[in-house]
């Protein structure tokens, strides 16, 4: 044992004295400069009004920018690009952030960007002056602006001779303009109503509008600190006005292969409905592409039909390449003709995926194949089969990692998504707000849990997704079918091994998996923003689900009379059926705080409730679990709650500790809260940006139909079987995918009396005598303060 300890301090030793030599030699970067430099350690705008500061910050060229104070950036990028004392100025690994050497030059052309841009805000007699201090190669930059008065807008006068243009403007600009009397000059304004100017003519047939056409003269020559501005929107050199156009003859053409269009296309000599198809891959049909073509014959030309044609084309992902061009109609008429070319992509791919799924106490894989066909019916669905099987394993002290398997899955599934709404007896439109795609989806499951039950479970269901505006999504299940059967394995226990009375009457109700039952109901779901999930900025998002089953057979088997089984539940064709309700919602608050550094707060909870002919419970897949790594983090999943339980309390021996494990721990209700600070730590890291994340969890899952009181719910009891985790974690971007390395720490665990249940305390004193109590009356399992989470994406 004391040869334990000594090596363990000595490990300690090693590692804080590593820690300080690199933080050292990776801070102190005045040794690799030379002795004429500086580097910067501070810099200063004073006398600039408040609104201003952080964008005049931008404004200071990022070469003469100080780092954090931290200097984790410098640090990396000293430790690969130094060598025999000096910086290399060849060979330089992208990896972290060099420092920043004072520069005179670049001092002065950050003092006049911000001068610049304190006059664009209005401020047209400002003056900045900068100044450099240096003591002992650490510099610091100081720039003080005299800003003068603000100038605001006087008048507004336009100059548009084409009254046509000058109508459909003043006419609209009330929707979109900046540019009003009386408000504070701003050279923003002004680009953005010419922005605005732009699109509004674009959307009204004005196909040769260009941005130059709108132009600004300022006269700031006047007393009180006010501008005159006028508005000037020229027309085109040698001609009256402006001319509108109207869609002509639409051409679109796709390419026989990925590799793009010949020398010569032998067009389609059909035009039907005013479009000229000629599909030179003979892949594709007519109806399905040319449904998302939004630019029709005869309609006035609007760029906003252009964008759209675009993005629907685009989310069919049949076509790697879209482009749309357009000629002028060769008669007089004022008409522009479209021409869309499309490059179809790979039809057909085969992908094969694997996964280690592995927490603190297990490991395991998973592997899967999946083939995929782009355009099954020759209009564009998406048509997938996959077989997938994993299995789980315990670590066992010396032996191999699959001597003890306790969990294996196998599954296999069919996918058919066809871009549109197939609604029987009714014919959709194209909706502007998305793709609408129609899922048919059958899939068959099968999962051991060794010594306890097997399961196998038939789904089929039939779905549609679409869009009600860009931020507003849909998926409504009308038809959703669940056939579920096997069986217990208590044959094949000892009757020592596993107490059924105890499991069966304070956790969940066993009988459920020994029955075969059948779900059929409907499925809602609604999400809000889930488009600006990867971006930093400042919103709200919201997900609500509703599982609704049993309640059209219960109509059904009332009216027909249907056999009634041994339990008392009606039957459908001699199988029962389960009735229940299942809502969840999850709400998130993101706060964008600049640059990279954001905040989320996350409220997700749902209830399963049985009722009718599912009193005994609701299925145990529907049922919640608490803990992983997009969960409560400093817990594994399915080894948090239900409430206060207690392993050790409730399953007295090891064996059926070994048994019930990841399946005992399950609620009908879940709760759960969840705060995160996300900030970027390298933005240079191998290649890709790192972020760091500090988050703190609670919640729990209880039981509300079955359970003891320590584990169904009770208010007065809510506070004493919360759970509360806190942790640090890492985010590895590289541009289409986040790999997710998180650290939870257990603050507080409500498995454990009152008095005991911030285990806080124990970590951080005396937890090694508590963690081997624990194991010692657990096991198999072990007590773990720490719970480490691998994943891919972001956790919410």
């Amino acid at each position: 044992m004391k040869a334990y300890h000594d090596y363990k301090k000595n490990v300690q030793f090693h590692a804080i004295l590593l820690f300080i030599i690199v933080f050292v030699t990776g801070c102190s970067s005045t040794k690799y400069i030379a002795d004429y430099q500086s580097i910067v350690k501070k810099v200063e705008i004073d006398s600039i009004p408040k609104e201003f500061e952080e964008e005049a910050l931008n404004y200071i060229q990022k070469d003469i920018r100080p780092t954090s104070k931290l200097g984790i950036n410098v640090l990396i990028y000293n430790m690969f690009n130094t060598k025999d004392g000096k910086y290399k100025t060849t060979n330089i690994k992208p990896l972290g952030t060099p420092p920043p050497i004072l520069d005179s030059t670049l001092v002065e052309i950050s003092r006049n960007q911000i001068e610049k841009y304190l006059m664009s805000k209005g401020y047209f007699n400002a003056k900045v002056k900068s100044d450099i201090e240096v003591k002992g190669q650490r510099a610091g930059v100081f720039f003080k602006a005299n800003t003068g008065p603000s100038f605001s807008v006087n008048k507004v006068v336009y100059e548009i001779p084409d009254q046509q243009i000058k109508d459909l403007y003043l006419s609209s600009k009330s929707l979109f303009s900046h540019l009003k009397e009386g408000l504070r000059y701003d050279d923003d304004s002004l680009a953005y109503e010419r922005d605005q100017i732009y699109q509004i003519m674009k959307e009204h047939g004005y196909f040769d509008f260009l941005r130059p056409y709108v132009k600004f003269t300022v006269d700031s020559n006047l007393n009180s600190s006010k501008a005159n501005v006028t508005l000037i929107i020229d027309n085109p050199v040698d001609k009256p006005k402006h001319l509108q156009y109207n869609i002509g003859e639409i051409n679109m053409i796709i390419a026989p292969d990925a590799e793009g269009f010949p020398d010569s296309i032998p067009m389609n000599k059909r035009v039907f409905k005013g479009v000229r198809y000629t599909d030179l891959s003979k892949k594709f049909r007519r109806n399905p592409i040319n449904r998302y073509n939004f630019l029709h014959e005869g309609e006035q030309y609007d760029i906003r039909n252009e964008n759209l044609t675009y993005d629907r084309l685009y989310e069919l992902n049949v076509f790697k390449n879209v482009k749309i061009d357009y000629n002028k109609a060769k008669d007089s008429s004022n008409k522009v003709e479209p021409v869309i070319q499309l490059i179809p992509q790979k039809i057909m791919s085969n992908r094969i995926e694997g996964e280690i799924p592995f927490n603190a106490g297990t490991v395991g894989f998973t592997l899967s194949n999946t083939y995929t066909n782009n355009n099954l019916f020759r209009g564009a669905e998406r048509f997938e089969f996959q077989v997938k099987g994993g299995l789980q394993s315990r670590l066992g002290a010396g032996t191999s990692i699959f001597k003890d398997i306790y969990q294996r899955d196998f599954s296999v599934s069919a996918t058919l998504t066809v871009p549109r709404l197939m609604i029987p007896f009714a014919r959709s439109k194209p909706n502007r707000g998305g793709m609408p795609h129609t899922i048919f989806s059958s899939s068959y499951v099968y999962g051991l849990q060794k010594d306890l039950f097997q399961r196998k479970v038939i789904l089929t269901s039939v779905a549609y997704e679409f869009r009600e505006t860009v931020s507003k999504f849909h998926t409504v299940t009308p038809l959703n079918f669940e056939y579920r059967f096997g069986g217990l394995l208590f044959d094949k226990l000892d009757s020592t091994n596993v107490n059924y009375p105890l499991i069966s009457n304070n956790l969940v109700n066993l009988l459920l998996l020994e029955r075969k039952n059948v779900t059929f109901g409907i499925k809602y779901s609604y999400s809000l923003n889930a488009e600006k999930l990867l971006s930093n900025k400042s919103f709200i998002y919201f997900k609500g689900d509703m599982d609704l089953a049993g309640n059209a057979l219960q109509g059904i088997t009332k009216l027909l009379k249907t056999r009634i089984d041994s339990t008392g539940a009606s039957t459908i064709f001699g199988v029962p059926f389960n009735q229940y309700v299942r809502p969840e919602v999850d709400i998130r608050w993101y706060k964008g705080l600049g640059g990279e550094k954001q905040f989320v707060a996350r409220v997700n909870a749902g209830i399963a409730y049985a009722y009718g002919n599912s009193m005994d419970g609701v299925p145990f897949e529907k049922l919640f679990y608490a803990g992983g790594s997009s969960g409560i983090r400093a817990w594994q999943a399915r080894t948090l709650g239900p409430g206060s339980y207690n392993r050790g309390a409730f399953l007295t021996t090891e064996a059926q500790r070994r048994i019930l494990y990841g399946f005992d721990q399950n609620g009908e209700l879940h709760i759960e809260a969840n705060f995160e600070y996300r900030y970027k730590l390298l933005n240079k890291f191998f290649g890709a940006k790192l972020k760091g994340a500090i988050f703190l969890d609670a919640g729990n899952i209880w039981n509300v139909s079955n359970g003891t009181a320590e584990t169904k719910f009770n208010f007065k009891s809510l506070g004493n079987q919360i759970a509360i985790g806190t942790g640090t974690g890492f985010r590895y971007d590289v541009q289409y995918f986040v790999f997710r390395f998180d650290v939870g720490l257990k603050l507080k665990d409500p498995q454990f009396d009152v008095a005991d249940q911030w285990v806080i305390s124990k970590f951080l004193g005396g937890g090694k005598a508590f963690r081997s109590a624990y194991d010692a009356a657990n096991t198999p399992d072990r007590y773990r303060f720490v719970q480490y989470n691998f994943g891919i994406g972001m956790p919410f």
